[in-house]
């Protein structure tokens, strides 16, 4: 669904994406993350046909850009981080308003409001909605048209843990229905729950492109803490398991000491995150 061949990106002396190269299979659920200023909101804007590459070739959904962008544009929806609605439209006027510009039949608006949990909201101005409301209102505007490939620039942001799981939930939906997302976010549980592939890219440069659960098996280092009373002091150790005199250490102190209590750390995709972008960045 997406072909990224050594993608590049300046503006003026800056370089904001560098050689950058990936592939995106159609109906994957794909997270693309970095820290700030990494150059995925570059990337995004030249997979929207926002923004001219000043090198590389670039193919979404069969369509070279930005020479083909009149062909794709009906073919993706883009939720970005920041909504443009009309504030003095009620929240069902803003999705017909574009459900007649996409061609959609009337039901379609019936639908997504449904489908969003925004039923109750629809005839309320969406100048009254809440941020999570309108992030909803926005992902619902999205999906009218029943887009090949969403882009989602923080999907769950400003939510609720109900709308969290909610917006979650469709997020896989949609993939089983064979619709690609391309996702970013800082919310790395996010990333282990629903990608099924992860590209981490900093300075423009990808890092490194894998399954969460690779990510983590590959990156792990097995910690245990270790806590325990010593001359009327409380004392707390941390061991890396992957280390001889670390263990040897542990049992030592396990030997030594009445009351250790032990605790495993597990090892998440956050760890993955900090460790491959802080290489990267320093």
């Amino acid at each position: 669904m997406i072909e990224i061949d050594e993608l590049a990106v300046r503006f003026g002396n800056f370089t904001a994406v560098d050689g950058l190269s990936l592939s995106v299979r159609s109906g994957e659920l794909f997270g693309f993350l970095g820290p700030n200023g990494a150059g995925k909101t570059t990337t995004i804007r030249v997979l929207t046909g926002a923004l001219r590459p000043h090198g590389g070739t670039v193919c979404v959904a069969g369509c070279m850009l930005p020479r083909e962008l009149g062909k794709l544009k009906p073919l993706f929806g883009y939720v970005s981080d920041a909504d443009n609605h009309y504030e003095d439209f009620t929240g069902r006027q803003n999705l017909a308003l574009y459900a007649r510009l996409y061609g959609c039949a009337p039901a379609r608006v019936a639908q997504m409001l449904d489908t969003l949990e925004l039923a109750e909201a629809a005839d309320l101005k969406v100048g009254t909605y809440s941020r999570g409301m309108r992030k909803k209102l926005l992902i619902a505007r999205e999906l009218l048209h029943r887009p090949r490939i969403v882009f989602f620039d923080e999907p769950t942001a400003n939510l609720d843990a109900h709308s969290v799981a909610l917006v979650r939930r469709l997020l896989r939906e949609l993939t089983g229905q064979g619709v690609t997302v391309f996702l970013t976010t800082h919310d790395m549980e996010e990333v282990e729950q629903v990608c099924d592939r992860v590209a981490i890219i900093a300075r423009g440069r990808l890092l490194d492109c894998d399954t969460p659960a690779a990510f983590i098996a590959r990156h792990a280092r097995p910690q245990v803490e270790a806590r325990y009373d010593l001359d009327g002091r409380s004392l707390c150790e941390l061991f890396d398991m992957d280390q001889p005199a670390a263990r040897d250490r542990l049992a030592g102190l396990v030997r030594d000491q009445r009351d250790v209590r032990l605790r495993s750390l597990a090892f998440g995709f956050a760890d993955v995150f900090r460790k491959l972008t802080g290489q990267a960045w320093q």
